[in-house]
């Protein structure tokens, strides 16, 4: 695991930056339920950016309905994530963090229904929007 991200914080910080649900999933990589994020059903024109440091993650260009209850996108913005291999729950995911802070986003599967063949699954609490800053 990388820990030389350009954001350090240390747990305390994180925890006075963030509410508690959203250290729970960025900081603890943990996982909101489904069809209760916020930004499950937003399609706005913008950008999507990390909720723990604001590097911009993934443009609205790229968002897709994929049904599965999380905000699901066909690529990121390039170098913004990092990937990890995560055995946890009995399975081997790849789980998508933030490059420059490390920030928990979600995991990344081979099902997208775009030519990427991606579906990048991000918790709404890993991130915020802004319809003004399209990258």
């Amino acid at each position: 695991m990388n820990n030389n991200y350009p954001i350090q914080k240390s747990e305390e910080e994180w925890r006075k930056l963030l509410s508690n649900e959203e250290y729970r999933v960025l900081r603890e990589q943990g996982t909101e339920y489904p069809n209760t994020g916020e930004y499950n059903s937003h399609y706005e024109n913008g950008t999507y950016f990390c909720k723990g440091c604001n590097q911009p993650l993934y443009k609205s260009a790229s968002k897709f309905d994929s049904g599965c209850g999380w905000p699901s996108y066909d690529q990121s913005i390039e170098g913004s994530i990092e990937y990890r291999k995560d055995s946890s729950l009995g399975m081997v995911r790849v789980e998508i963090v933030c490059s420059n802070c490390g920030g928990h986003q979600g995991h990344v599967f081979d099902d997208g229904p775009t030519i990427s063949g991606k579906r990048y699954c991000v918790n709404s609490a890993s991130i915020t929007f802004d319809p003004e800053k399209e990258v």
